[in-house]
């Protein structure tokens, strides 16, 4: 029999009882943000550690300035691989919470139909749901076999709903005890109910607000218009010149870095059956607008954008005023993806935009934040053996992804720690997280440790 048989079965054995120990922990109200729940968070790290004693786990409350954060070790086989597991156990606000059907830390297991049951309650899957999976899986492996398929490390978080202030201080101060070979983050979604994914690339992100000025003061378009330089056409030719016919960033060098994705991912993502007007459909559109000849899942997990958040010059109150403005604003942001360096691309922006700035005329530019992209190896065998361990679980192959947003956690690993991550999540569109009536599948949070199992099995081959 293999070593993963019984642990399964455990599992399927333990199930009643992990449920009330996720109840625990969701009857917890650890929201970060706000000051009031200070000890409440404080004691959901001491339920965490003393579950993961209980394991075996060498664990411990670390303090920050802020929330507490969750640190254990446990040793596994010469030879064997060293994973970090990354979670976060604080819950964002219930507000309003009128909206609840339930008390939002009163969780419960709820029928919504034949055979399909959801776990209710404020952090049921964003997060404590979700780091409870692994949690459950490494109890199973100690229960079975008296030790663990590998050296783990678990690091969990108590300010991730809060701008995770304490956590890179944290990582700096901690990078030796908590490097390891790679990092394992469960704080993502499946593609759909029965088909698990691994997220392998994150878009990195540079903000840029500039701002052109002209005249020493606002001016009547009347007696001016036609000879005084005006501010907003000027910003509105530079941001029109960004983009081509086509799509394409037009500012030099911006595609420095971009790689073509492999045909094999390529095709696998059109299995997937999202088409322009499923993507798009929901919000009122249908045809895309970025790069021609790509498919909205390539365009939104794969390519780098320039995108136009915001625009601020001249009257814009009621009624009408005839005015050319002594200055004009944009708020301007590029979605990075591979090896974009997002130094150069501030470079380039803000060269672009001076050249295009008449001589007796300025701009000023004030910089929001820039952080390159996170992009795994599709070759990498971590990624194969993890890929291979859900898709003997689920009833669909596991599928490769990407995210249009950024998760800060795993650049923030890569910076401190040096390590790549795995992310894999079981979370659904529907999880209405961070929204009232919050859920979590029963089937998620029973395959999830089944998931990690899996995986814990397959990365010791």
């Amino acid at each position: 029999m293999s070593a993963i048989s019984p642990v399964l079965d455990r599992l399927d054995q333990n199930l009643d009882q992990s449920l009330e120990r996720l109840f625990g922990l969701l009857k917890i109200k650890s929201i970060s943000t706000d000051p009031a729940y200070a000890a409440d968070c404080r004691k959901a790290a001491e339920w965490l550690v003393a579950e993961l004693r209980l394991i075996g786990f060498e664990a411990s409350v670390r303090d920050t300035p802020g929330h507490p954060m969750v640190v254990a070790h446990h040793d596994g086989p010469a030879g064997a691989p060293h994973v970090l597991f990354y979670g976060h156990y604080d819950v964002q606000p219930v507000d309003p919470i009128e909206l609840w059907e339930n008390d939002p830390f009163a969780p419960a297991l709820k029928d919504v139909a034949p055979g399909h049951k959801v776990i209710t309650g404020r952090g049921s899957a964003d997060d404590k749901g979700q780091l409870m999976t692994f949690v459950e899986a490494c109890r199973a492996w100690k229960q079975v076999h008296g030790s663990l398929p590998c050296r783990i490390t678990i690091l969990f978080e108590g300010e991730e709903e809060s701008g995770s202030p304490s956590l890179k201080p944290f990582l700096e101060a901690n990078a030796e005890e908590l490097k390891a070979d790679f990092a394992l983050v469960c704080d993502t979604s499946m593609w759909d109910r029965d088909t698990p994914s691994i997220c392998v690339g994150l878009r990195g992100l540079v903000g840029e607000e500039i701002t052109v000025k002209a005249a020493d003061r606002d001016l009547h378009s009347g007696l001016y218009g036609g000879a005084a330089a005006n501010p907003i056409r000027i910003l509105a030719k530079v941001l029109a010149d960004i983009h081509d016919k086509d799509g394409h960033v037009t500012i030099p060098g911006f595609y420095d870095g971009v790689e073509e994705t492999p045909t094999q991912v390529l095709k696998s993502w059109e299995t997937l059956g999202e088409t322009a007007e499923t993507f798009l459909g929901p919000v009122g559109l249908s045809i895309p607008s970025g790069e021609k000849g790509r498919s909205v899942l390539e365009l939104t997990w794969a390519r780098p954008t320039a995108e136009f958040n915001g625009i601020i010059g001249g009257y814009t109150g009621k009624g009408f005023k005839t005015v050319i403005a002594a200055e004009a604003s944009a708020k301007v942001s590029f979605r990075l993806v591979h090896k974009q360096d997002p130094k150069k691309i501030r470079t380039a922006f803000r060269k672009f935009v001076e050249e295009r700035i008449p001589a007796d005329c300025s701009v000023e530019f004030h910089a929001h934040g820039g952080s390159p992209a996170i992009q795994l190896s599709y070759d990498s065998p971590f990624l194969a053996k993890a890929k291979t361990a859900l898709s003997d679980e689920w009833p669909k192959p596991a599928v490769t992804t990407g995210s249009g947003g950024s998760i800060p956690v795993v650049g923030d690993f890569q910076t401190y720690l040096g390590m790549e991550s795995l992310l894999v999540g079981f979370g659904l569109d529907d999880d209405r997280i961070h929204s009232p009536n919050e859920k979590y599948e029963l089937s998620s949070f029973h395959k999830g440790q089944r998931s990690w199992a899996r995986i814990l099995d397959a990365l010791t081959r």
